[in-house]
Formats: structure tokens, sequence, C-alpha cells
């Protein structure tokens, strides 16, 4: 079975170099290219790749929100989120909207072709690094993680969007929205917006300046 790829990405250097590469192995087919996160979620709508390879970093939608969007389409796609970030709460970010594999961009050749076959079985996989920090949370049996809706809510408050300007943006209600910041008050231990969003930053929830 070929396995049909699409390489999110919006350096050309690195998508024509993971195309270089995926073009060496019998079993794996390019079908697609997008350069947001915007391309990235039409494409994977139109193309319904086996295997969707996503960036974090994008023009117009981060990485994140565009697997969340592409797995809200289609519950069965399969994203590897191949990135150089790897704070916690991009980390989370990224599990949260349903990446199955998340690895850095120093990954091997080798381990980036098993991770894809892994992906089109259903299998999950990380990089070591990952794998390291996601078993250091569950033995500090921290409290809840934010959701990744709730990241985005917390993400359009730090942009300083209203409630309504929120609602409109995610395709919720108002109603919704104060609910999701409720939740992300009582989970970051904060009373107000502005705490909330201080200590996410703090954190590397959310990330400022853009």
């Amino acid at each position: 079975m070929t396995i049909r790829v699409l390489i999110v990405d919006d350096h050309p250097v690195v998508r024509d170099g993971i195309r270089a590469m995926l073009g060496t192995q019998e079993d794996m087919e390019v079908v697609g290219e997008a350069i947001s996160g915007t391309d990235a979620v039409r494409l994977a709508c139109a193309l319904r790749p086996d295997v969707t390879l996503m960036d974090l970093q994008l023009p117009e939608i981060d990485g994140a929100t565009a697997t969340s969007r592409i797995r809200e389409q289609d519950p069965d796609a399969k994203v590897i989120v191949l990135t150089t970030y790897d704070t916690d709460g991009d980390i989370s970010r990224a599990i949260h909207a349903g990446a199955i594999g998340y690895l850095l961009k120093d990954t091997g050749r080798e381990q980036l072709f098993d991770a894809i076959r892994a992906a089109a079985r259903g299998e999950s996989t990380l990089s070591p690094p990952i794998v390291t920090r996601v078993l250091s949370w569950a033995r500090a049996d921290a409290p809840d993680t934010l959701s990744g809706r709730e990241i985005e809510v917390l993400g359009a408050v730090a942009q300083g969007m209203s409630n309504k300007a929120i609602a409109g943006h995610l395709c919720i209600s108002e109603a919704t929205v104060k609910t999701h910041l409720l939740h992300v008050f009582a989970k970051l231990g904060v009373n107000d917006r502005t705490a909330a969003v201080t200590v996410a930053a703090s954190r590397g929830i959310i990330r400022l300046g853009g």
C-alpha cells in the first residue's frame, strides 16, 4: 500500500527536503503541499491524505489549530507534528488537538519514515525528548491541563478580542466562550482575563507577540 502524505510547512527549503526524502521510499507518495494552516485544512479535506506532516508555526492559523480543524472534519485523520518547538505548551496543544505523533526537525530520516508508517497504521510516535516530557507530566500528577479549545479561547483573549469577537472567530456562542474562560480561570487559579493570559504565557501554554 502506498502511504499518501501531505506536507505542511511555510518554508520551501523544508518542503523540498521532506519531499526529496519521501521520494526515496517506494511505499510513500507526496500528494500535496500546504504553506499555511488554512491551506492545510483545505487540502486535507480535499485530498484525504493517509498522513499529514504538520509544522506548528504557520501563517494564518497555527499547526495545532489546523490539526484540530482537520480532525473535526475527519476524526480518522493522522497528523504528525514536525517542528523545532518543544515547549510544554506546544506539546500540550498538539496532543490535545489530536496529533498522533510529535517529532522534532532534527529527527533522523529512518525515524521519520518509521513514524509515517506507524501513523498510517494508527500508532503514535514521539521523539525521545517529547516522550521524556510527557512522562514527566504523568509523574507530576499535575492539575487538569487546558483543552485545545480553552487554549484557542485564551489565545484570542491575549490578542485583545472580546467575547463576542471570539465567539464569531471560533463559530461558538458567547455563552460557550464565557464557560471556557471560567474553566480556564479555575484550572490556572486566577480570577480574571489578564491574570489568565499572564500565567498561561509564563507556563508556555500560549505565546505572546505573534
